[in-house]
């Protein structure tokens, strides 16, 4: 079997699982945020970014090094995330104003001068509630190796 066909499996297996049962409305909105983020940085939407992360913002890429607020944002009006696609995603409350969204991503973006990032990626996300509404103050990618 291909991997093409192998990572289809995958997929439909891990939206099978996921609707087994309902998400409660947290869920649902941290999973639509979530899945707002890599939109907005692929559609170079700066408001939506602006509006969403919290002014204190931090990152750690892929590569391991910190990003701040104004590098991730500029990352996103430069157009680096090209295309992507997100799946297994799971939300982890912390208390009534923070969670945390687990998923991994396929990803297709450069990752600095001459490399490219890598293509399979796990991510973590901290959540905050600020007022009434849901703001991303943490994100973590780590490459999936070859053996995972």
């Amino acid at each position: 079997m291909n991997k093409l066909a192998i990572l289809a499996v995958v997929l439909s297996l891990a939206a099978f699982a996921q609707s087994a049962r309902p998400l409660s409305p947290l869920e649902q909105t941290l999973i639509d945020h979530t899945k707002a983020i890599p939109e907005a940085q692929k559609t170079k939407n700066i408001e939506f970014l602006n509006r969403t992360l919290t002014e204190d913002f931090r990152a750690v890429g892929s590569e391991g090094r910190l990003h701040d607020r104004e590098e991730f944002v500029g990352d996103a009006r430069d157009g680096t995330l090209q295309d992507y696609s997100v799946y297994s995603l799971n939300v982890l409350p912390v208390d009534e104003n923070a969670a945390i969204v687990t998923y991994d991503g396929i990803i297709h973006m450069p990752e600095g001068d001459f490399d490219v990032a890598p293509r399979y990626q796990h991510f973590s996300d901290l959540w905050v509630k600020q007022g009434d509404q849901w703001k991303l103050r943490f994100q973590q990618a780590t490459p999936r190796r070859a053996i995972d």
